[in-house]
């Protein structure tokens, strides 16, 4: 990865691949970005993955690839502003929320129907989503600090999701 860049859709390799975790999960669904793939195949080596372009990370437009001191200070926005936004003429949010949504609850509705463990390698935003669905409320999602290679853990309930951890180191 581009450290010190913003890379939304900018599709960048991994600089190190992580090695695998004790963790073997039933369904490993993946990003397209091939940062998420290589993350995928170092964690969980000769697990399938599933692919699905709705776990892209935001799109950032003409921000997307720049480096973070190139781009415009957006002042004191409101969360809800800043949900609002698509810096660059992107996708903001809110848009990004609703495109990953039906993913999110596909993957669930596998998960809580089988009582199985799936696990989703994706991108900040897409963690940030995750969380907007299980808060309800998609402003306050952007109030979270992702961590890399770090993981998010939400339990699947017939009505929603539950937050479990955020940030935890991955072992």
């Amino acid at each position: 990865m581009a450290p010190g860049r913003l890379n939304g859709r900018t599709d960048v390799a991994l600089a190190t691949r992580p090695g695998p975790v004790a963790l073997v999960p039933d369904g490993l669904w993946v990003s397209p970005a091939t940062r998420a793939r290589e993350t995928a195949a170092g964690l969980f080596p000769g697990l399938a993955m599933r692919e699905d372009a709705r776990l892209w990370e935001q799109d950032f437009g003409d921000w997307d690839g720049r480096d973070y001191s190139d781009l415009p200070d957006l002042g004191e926005m409101s969360r809800e502003a800043l949900a609002d936004h698509a810096g660059g003429g992107g996708e903001s949010f809110r848009a990004m929320v609703t495109r990953v949504r039906p993913a999110l609850e596909e993957a669930a509705e596998i998960a809580w129907a089988g009582k199985s463990r799936m696990v989703i390698v994706a991108h900040a935003g897409t963690v940030r989503a995750a969380l907007a669905l299980a808060l309800e409320d998609t402003a306050s999602a952007l109030a979270f600090e992702v961590g890399h290679l770090a993981a998010t853990r939400l339990r699947c309930h017939a009505s929603g999701f539950a937050v479990a951890a955020v940030n935890e180191p991955l072992s």
